[in-house]
């Protein structure tokens, strides 16, 4: 049967791993917009998707196998020797979103069979896009790439209406991955500017998201990456105002730059509940919570994650050294000198086989038990889109 639902899960808690809660009381927004979201699934096809890639990862002899944290800290039970240590953070990884976003291209490929093409990268990161590339999917930078007529997914960080307009006119066959929180600000963006307001888009320039966000009211929007870009903002009517923010920013950052500009602004307005996304703020947070305990943070991602180089600036913020890592094998030992716990996490758009394989390398490194640390429990899902449940065989519905 069809699922109907994505969502986005870790390691059952408690199967056998050294785990402890340091859950924080949720803001007033987290819980606002938590009741947007429908929760308690986990993702079978993000479980699968990556027991695929470690069964990829054995075929062409990388030695991996499915590695949990109980295994990590010895099936014996027994105590590791050293007092070197390993924390890790949880939430990390996946986000529903992007477990959506995966499971549209995979379950496209497996109704539709290959070529499937998506515009842009899927989620941004490298080894994702990768694995769904062998499987036949085809990313392209330009929807002129694409046949007229075949299928096409849209990336999870959504696009603008000139782009649903350049797919109907090469008559393609649409599946729209994006994520739900950023059709969010999509709207809110058409409402302000329905209602006559200059957008404020707090975000960083030329990220996708960005892009099609301010696609959305071009003439009446206007982007601001910093504290020093509010004071050069000049707007057609100060006292008609409204900003919206790209859903993976550093809380500290986008906070500091909405302070100036309701200073500028006294009656700007904002959206109803935050739009810095769930798992942007829950992954923030805990690797805020688990600093004091750290030496060094490790971050699970690729270059081009925004909230992955967020995790970064994050943890170098709260007083670590900070990296981050596309695997395992980007660690360098001199990291390690010296440092007795090492806190990893992962951004939203990395597979939790990777986070696997930097554990395994750490324990080669010198590093011994492995701790789950709970800050926050989530377990969200989003509804698959329409058009994949119709692409789908009538028997698997």
């Amino acid at each position: 049967m069809l699922g109907l639902v994505a969502g986005a899960g870790h390691l059952p808690a408690g199967v056998g791993i050294p785990s402890r809660a340091m859950i924080p009381r949720r803001s007033d927004n987290q819980e606002t917009s938590d009741k947007q979201i429908e929760a308690n699934c986990h993702s079978s096809q993000g479980v699968a998707y990556n027991r695929a890639c470690v069964a990829a990862d054995a075929s062409h002899g990388g030695g991996e196998s499915e590695m949990t944290v109980e295994a990590a800290n010895g099936a014996g039970g027994q105590s590791p020797t050293t007092s070197r240590r390993i924390l890790l953070m949880k939430p990390r990884g996946f986000c529903a979103g992007v477990v959506r976003a995966i499971d549209i291209v995979n379950l496209a490929l497996e109704y539709a069979g290959a070529p499937v093409y998506v515009r842009k990268e899927i989620v941004h990161n490298t080894r994702v896009v990768a694995d769904l590339s062998a499987r036949g999917a085809v990313f392209v930078d330009s929807l002129d790439e694409v046949p007229e007529g075949a299928l096409a997914v849209f990336s999870a960080h959504g696009v603008s209406p000139g782009v649903r307009r350049k797919a109907r006119q090469r008559k393609l066959r649409v599946i729209d991955a994006t994520c739900p929180l950023v059709t969010k600000v999509h709207l809110e963006a058409v409402k302000f500017a329905r209602d006559g307001y200059s957008i404020v888009l707090i975000g960083h320039q030329d990220h996708d998201e960005v892009i099609g966000t301010i696609g959305e009211a071009p003439g009446q929007t206007w982007l601001v990456s910093s504290e020093e870009d509010v004071e050069r903002l000049r707007v057609p009517d100060p006292e008609r105002v409204a900003y919206l923010t790209q859903t993976t920013l550093s809380l500290d950052e986008s906070r500091g730059i909405i302070a100036a500009l309701q200073k500028k602004y006294p009656s700007i307005i904002g959206p109803p509940a935050q739009d810095i996304c769930y798992a942007t703020e829950n992954r923030q947070q805990a690797v805020k919570a688990v600093a004091p305990e750290c030496d060094l943070l490790l971050v699970v991602g690729s270059e081009n994650s925004s909230n992955s180089n967020r995790l970064v600036e994050v943890g170098a913020g709260s007083g670590m050294k900070a990296y981050l890592i596309e695997g395992g094998g980007s660690i360098r030992p001199e990291w390690l000198e010296g440092i007795e716990r090492v806190g990893v996490t992962a951004g939203a758009s990395a597979p939790e086989h990777l986070v696997m394989q930097v554990v395994s390398r750490l324990q080669a490194l010198g590093f011994g038990e492995v701790e789950e640390v709970e800050i926050v429990p989530e377990d969200v899902r989003f509804a698959l889109p329409q058009e994949l449940v119709e692409l789908a065989p009538a028997s698997s519905r």
